[in-house]
């Protein structure tokens, strides 16, 4: 059969009908082939059209299942959900920390001052923007040199300035297997192929990147890996080093975590010459007021700032005075401490109501990764926790390749009250301690 999307039609409507119910498995493909007197190719395609309409997922290892619930109208994480009980998205604003930025601001709001931050500002923003990121972005013997840090709006605009700057229309960029969902549709924006490599317990693996073939540039996440919570240690961090270096590809660091382990190098400090280092406020203040920052080695300097400005992506300069302000009155800093602490504190939590289960990630990290028992699906399993008002993200939203989704799902618990994640969670560990079946009654 040519057309692959008769078929696809017809189960989409078993489906639509209740005959194929959520969670339901679909025959392996070679068998619905025989089934359906196709070729093993059409099953294929298939089963493909099922997932891109949102009808199907595909589990790692487990087979292709009719999904749970429809899939959000935009990219997971994208905006925030309407679930009572929020551990999807991952922005913590602690209480009283609005009180304290705002005191920092009120020198900002006198008309002489405010008239100048009103202005226009490049992608270099200002001398004193520069000096007080460099600042705040030191790690250990790593300091940036502020003539080479660059603003933006946010984070996502600084990942995408870099990614342009580095890979052109229809070339490929290598990232890791499990990802930052919105890089994905920055990508697709962009015309840019991903490539998934391999991860394991210490992150990357250089091995995988060697096997990948050409690329023109490398996003990875080396601290605080989002969504598996994973920090990579030193040596891996040299071993990679080392690959990217020999194989002479530009590499994206996303360093949007990394204040939450301000004890670990980034890895920019050990491939100096070919990483730009990305962060943002978005994590450390909330994403309502924000900046992106970019630091390049000085030769390319000139190439993210053309970018960036090709782009449209340049900061406000109200937000990079704010910034400022923030940065040089140690305002920041006490915000960042606070938030360590809280982070701190969760993981306790997490760990005492999760007991039992299989909880990947590194404590420090304001999520985690749950690797589900196996008579649970990750789509099953969100769908069933957003019955009770509590919001996940599924391994689906994370996965380079549709159907290459492991059986697990994120959890963030950096927005609720610690009281109600206390509560969220021992609802979850409730439920996963149950069955699928119970959800389904005939």
């Amino acid at each position: 059969m040519d057309d692959y999307r008769v078929v696809a039609d017809t189960l989409a409507a078993d489906i639509e009908a209740g005959r194929l119910r959520p969670g339901d498995r679909l025959p392996p493909q070679r068998r619905f082939a025989r089934q359906h007197g196709i070729a093993n190719s059409t099953a294929a395609r298939v089963y493909g059209e099922l997932v891109r309409r949102g009808l199907a997922v595909g589990e790692v290892g487990r087979g292709t299942f009719v999904r749970a619930a429809k899939p959000p109208p935009e990219p997971a994480l994208a905006e925030p959900g309407d679930a009572r009980v929020d551990l999807e998205l991952n922005f913590a604003v602690l209480p009283g920390q609005s009180a304290k930025l705002a005191r920092a601001l009120e020198p900002l709001l006198r008309q002489d001052v405010l008239t100048a931050a009103l202005h226009p500002v490049g992608a270099a923003g200002t001398p004193a923007a520069r000096t007080a990121a460099a600042a705040l972005l030191t790690r250990g013997d790593w300091r940036p040199d502020p003539a080479t840090v660059l603003f933006t709006g946010n984070g996502r605009q600084a990942i995408a300035a870099a990614i342009a700057a580095f890979v052109p229309v229809g070339e490929r960029l290598a990232v890791e297997s499990l990802t930052y969902p919105v890089l994905k549709g920055v990508a697709a924006r962009l015309g840019v192929e991903l490539v998934p490599v391999e991860t394991d317990e210490d992150g990357l693996v250089p091995a995988a990147l060697e096997a990948a073939g050409p690329v023109r540039a490398l996003y990875v996440q080396p601290t605080l890996h989002n969504p598996l919570g994973t920090t990579m240690p030193p040596s891996r961090r040299a071993a990679l080093a080392e690959t990217v270096t020999r194989l002479d590809i530009p590499v994206i660091e996303d360093g949007i975590y990394t204040f939450l382990r301000g004890d670990f190098r980034p890895f920019a400090a050990f491939a100096p010459e070919r990483t730009v280092f990305v962060d943002s406020l978005s994590k450390r203040v909330a994403p309502g007021l924000t900046a992106g920052f970019l630091v390049s080695p000085p030769a390319w300097t000139t190439r993210l700032a053309s970018a960036v400005r090709s782009g449209g992506w340049a900061a406000g300069r109200f937000a990079l005075e704010a910034a400022t302000r923030w940065i040089t009155t140690g305002t920041l800093a006490e915000v960042e401490t606070a938030k360590r602490r809280d982070a701190a504190s969760r993981a306790s939590v997490l760990e005492e109501k999760l007991a039992g289960f299989t909880v990947l990630g590194d404590p420090a990290s304001y999520h985690r990764w749950w690797v589900l028992p196996e008579r649970w699906r990750a789509e099953t399993f969100v769908a069933a926790a957003a019955r009770r008002g509590i919001a996940l993200s599924p391994a689906s939203a994370y996965a380079v390749l549709p159907g290459h989704a492991p059986n697990a799902v994120r959890i963030a618990v950096s927005a609720p009250p610690v009281e109600t994640l206390a509560a969220a969670l021992e609802a979850l560990a409730a439920l996963a301690s149950g069955s699928p079946d119970d959800l389904f009654v005939d």
